[in-house]
């Protein structure tokens, strides 16, 4: 087949969530013969060469760079007289729309993949130039649920406005254009229920995200170092960054309190200066690594405080696939088939933080059973091979629809 895929940042390095879902679907395709043109926009947040997956065969990549950066006047004027929300509106560019036409007209594509909220506007242009083409969304997250969240506990009341606004603009758009797309796939259940209650016509399918699974084989060389913890995730996400300020805040002074030995690692791409520079005993701050798997595998207990947010935490199945026991809220597990206190731990309270690390710290947790478990789960049900052959699948279905309508 050959597959045209739109993002809305160019798909590597694969250190992220979106971004490794995205690269491992291209990549996984291209294994299996396919050809993968991706069409990707690129940020200055996330800017690289035009040449960045010359290294998979069957993968060619088309770059557009479009200035995505925050400005507080456009956000201003985007408030007062915009017509879509400010987070979608910075993806919106004429550029991308015009080499999406070129490549429509000069090509022949059997379906085109969008990946996200970010870049669902281009549908109408596919529908426009290529209107046989059958055209999927992928959705990473249903956006306005996480700035719901987020909105809900903000404190600062002019914050709480604008993230609420946000929130009531991306609900509105995405309402109105993922029911635009011939089919629908959801990285979770929850979300696919959602997307349904949104109006979303079938075929609104459940696509988790997966493990390449040679990136995270346990090296038996690597012994984790007793009596630690560690979070991994990009700070840049604001529900990440909420879930690491909350953990410091509720939980940690209690945990280092009793357990003034336990070791508590952070790494994350853009951490802000005000967590480099906490100087709390025993909490170290790594920053930016380049392998997640290397840093996972030199400490033991993987902790995941998220409180708001949607889709899958791939970093919590990247953390399985390794044989790490998993620490995690129930909304940061939600989507992912996992049962508590067989291959994950749950909990949402401070004070059941509190007492599941202190059991971990005293030996009674089970954390090295729990993660063997999680490593068999993610091998069974997360291999990228199987999301693979689900894309594959929705392809063809909605390809005879499509061809038959």
């Amino acid at each position: 087949m050959r597959i045209l895929q739109v993002c809305s940042r160019v798909p590597f390095p694969p250190h992220d969530g979106g971004a490794i879902a995205m690269y491992d679907v291209a990549a996984g395709l291209a294994r299996q013969g396919h050809a993968v043109t991706v069409l990707a926009i690129n940020t200055p947040k996330h800017f690289q060469a035009a040449d960045v997956l010359a290294h998979l065969p069957g993968v060619r990549l088309v770059t557009v760079p479009v200035d995505t950066r925050l400005s507080p006047v456009k956000a201003l004027k985007n408030l007062l007289v915009g017509t879509m929300p400010y987070n979608v509106e910075r993806f919106v560019s004429p550029a991308v729309a015009d080499r999406l036409t070129g490549l429509l007209r000069d090509e022949q594509f059997d379906v085109v993949q969008m990946e996200g909220t970010f870049v669902a506007w281009y549908v109408d242009v596919v529908r426009r130039v290529a209107p046989t083409v059958p055209v999927v969304l992928r959705a990473h997250n249903l956006e306005y649920t996480i700035w719901q969240m987020l909105a809900a506990r903000e404190l600062n009341p002019l914050k709480r406005f604008y993230l609420a606004h946000l929130a009531k603009g991306l609900k509105k758009f995405e309402e109105h254009y993922l029911g635009r797309f011939d089919a629908v796939a959801a990285i979770t259940e929850p979300d696919q229920r959602r997307l349904r209650a949104l109006g979303c016509p079938e075929p609104v399918v459940f696509v988790p995200a997966g493990v390449d699974m040679s990136r995270f084989r346990p090296d038996a060389a690597r012994q984790a170092r007793p009596r630690t913890l560690f979070m991994i995730g990009s700070l840049n996400w604001l529900p990440n960054l909420e879930g690491l300020d909350w953990f410091l805040r509720e939980v940690w002074p209690a945990v280092h309190g009793k357990m003034p030995d336990l070791e508590l690692h952070l790494a994350g791409k853009d951490t802000p200066a005000r967590i480099q520079q906490l100087g709390l005993k025993n909490v170290f701050v790594h920053g930016f690594v380049e392998s997640a798997a290397a840093f996972m595998q030199q400490y033991e207990l993987m902790l995941v405080p998220l409180l708001s947010g949607g889709g899958m935490r791939i970093k919590i199945i990247e953390g399985m696939a390794l044989g790490k026991c998993v620490i995690s809220t129930g909304l940061g597990s939600e989507g992912i088939f996992v049962r508590n206190g067989h291959d994950i731990i749950l909990c949402d309270e401070p004070s059941e933080w509190v007492s599941r690390i202190e059991s971990y710290y005293r030996g009674g947790l089970g954390h090295a059973a729990i993660g063997q478990e999680a490593a068999r789960t993610i091998a069974r049900l997360y291999d990228n091979r199987r999301v693979v052959e689900s894309f594959l699948d929705l392809y063809r279905i909605v390809s005879r629809r499509v061809q038959s309508a």
